[in-house]
């Protein structure tokens, strides 16, 4: 019954654990990733809860039980001889004492130790994840190595907390043991004095052995307990961290969003790893309702930050962004976010069937909405010679597409939410040209009732925008029609030579 109940008993506490720091964790903004990797969160959630679940199952009964003993065991220790068991417990103070100071170190030793083995998941999950690049590179040796060393530093580590633990059990079990020889010593002494039966003393014995090797049983579950309290500790700073970002107490409704009027006034942001180096400076520009706006320059100069700003991943440290009017920290995350529709340079794609990845998009939507979406995508046809069609599983992060394919799956999933607000990261770049045809045909007629932020590289897409927007430095240092800042901008003429040279070669051809 003790091992049904507390067994039960920690993987319910585990199971709780878990569901609270993923709920957690996965609710904090982009910036508190920055400083701790996925696969570090992967390994608090796996590896620390599972040795929080070994202790409180195995440990805590072993404690439970040992713990019965000891009382029971002193009751009748107290029964059998009062005097002899007052000196025995005159050795409590001295027990107490590495119990307490090696049980810090111990504790201090495990979390350290759970460090290293954190440091290791997330350099196997980084590994793992870019196996083709590794190999490509033959960078697999040096891979080894460092995933070698992070775990000699874990089991040297490991040692260490060994060496401390059971240091702290040997002074333990020497000491109860020492003391209850002592204390037979004084007894043997009464019982040739006549004070004291021989009977009595075997019986006082047996009691003693009993607590002493119940309280050398505690010790080392003592030991465990500091180890999961490290890993616990680990799991706290996870529940405890403070998310730069977060809804205002008293959220404002959020206007209709149908509309979909975009405002930057003033915006300066720096990135919280790169305090330093300003990544958008004093910008400023308005997207009226059913607008397209085409975001062009050089490599840093701001563009992704802008799409990141708008789905408020950060907030800026000067100026303000409204949506429709209204501020996007005086409304919920949740709230203004449901009225815009992303598709990402580098699309996500889920370990699930293609039916359910598209459905990402809005999770009500029938399956013929689905396979409308993906018509419009160009998606349809690729999906359908799929072994299983609509219900073909793509592997993990859509191994099994080609990049084109999970474009236009991350398209369709856009299409699908049908938010009044699209913001396009260069949605096209993965496709051949002739899928190229087919989609941007669907997001041309997808963006004609929407507002559209769209990141640009190609000719086609950047001429169609109803306003351009050149950014150098984190700064708008221009902004019109195609045909205006041919003439006026000249970082625009240049970047129109240089980017949009090849767009012009295939539209020739």
């Amino acid at each position: 019954l003790r091992y049904m109940l507390v067994t039960k008993l920690g993987e319910r506490v585990v199971a709780d654990i878990r569901k609270e720091v993923f709920a957690r964790v996965i609710d904090m903004s982009p910036s508190f990733y920055e400083n701790l990797r996925t696969g570090e969160v992967l390994s608090r959630i796996t590896t620390d809860t599972t040795l929080v679940l070994t202790v409180i199952g195995s440990s805590v009964s072993i404690a439970l039980r040992n713990a019965l003993i000891f009382i029971g065991g002193l009751f009748f220790m107290l029964l059998t001889s009062a005097k002899l068991t007052s000196l025995v417990l005159l050795i409590v103070p001295l027990v107490l004492v590495p119990i307490l100071t090696l049980g810090r170190k111990v504790r201090r030793l495990s979390k350290e130790n759970q460090d290293w083995i954190a440091a290791g998941s997330a350099q196997a999950s980084e590994a793992l994840g870019a196996v083709q690049t590794i190999q490509a590179f033959t960078h697999e040796v040096e891979t080894k190595n460092d995933f070698s060393k992070t775990t000699e530093d874990s089991f040297l580590s490991a040692r260490e907390r060994i060496r401390a633990r059971a240091l702290m059990t040997f002074i333990v079990i020497f000491l109860v043991f020492s003391g209850i020889i002592g204390v037979l010593w004084i007894g043997a002494h009464d019982v040739s004095a006549g004070k004291l039966s021989a009977g009595t003393l075997v019986q006082f014995v047996i009691y003693s052995v009993m607590v002493g090797g119940s309280v050398a049983a505690l010790s080392e579950v003592w030991g465990e307990l500091q180890r999961a309290a490290g890993a616990t500790d680990r799991l706290a700073e996870l529940l405890k961290a403070e998310d730069s970002i977060s809804d205002p107490s008293t959220a404002t409704p959020p206007p209709n969003l149908g509309r979909g009027r975009l405002t930057f006034e003033n915006v300066i942001f720096n990135y919280p790893s790169r305090p330093k180096y300003s990544a958008l400076d004093d910008v400023s520009f308005d997207v009226k309702p059913g607008q397209t706006v085409a975001i062009v320059g050089p490599s840093g100069a701001g563009k992704t930050t802008i799409i990141q700003l708008l789905l408020r991943f950060y907030d800026p440290q000067g100026g303000s962004i409204l949506l429709d009017g209204v501020d996007l920290r005086d409304m919920r995350r949740e709230d203004f976010r449901k009225a815009i529709s992303l598709v990402p340079q580098d699309p996500v794609i889920f370990a699930k069937s293609v039916l359910e990845n598209i459905r990402f998009g809005r999770q009500d939507a029938s399956d013929a909405e689905v396979i409308s979406a993906a018509n419009l995508a160009a998606a349809h046809q690729f999906i359908s010679e799929l072994p299983e069609g609509y219900e073909t599983y793509v592997g993990e992060r859509g191994v099994m597409l080609s990049g084109g394919q999970k474009q236009r799956i991350a398209i369709a999933r856009a299409i699908l939410r049908d938010a009044p607000v699209l913001l396009l990261d260069e949605a096209t770049s993965a496709l051949d040209s002739e899928s190229e045809r087919a989609v941007q045909k669907a997001v041309d007629a997808l963006a004609q009732d929407r507002t559209t932020i769209v990141i640009a590289h190609r000719l086609a897409t950047v001429k169609k925008a109803d306003c351009i927007l050149v950014m150098d430095h984190g700064k708008v240092v221009a902004q019109g029609t195609h045909e205006s800042l041919m003439k006026e901008g000249e970082l625009y003429a240049r970047l129109a030579r240089l980017q949009f040279v090849s767009d012009a070669e295939e539209a020739a051809a």
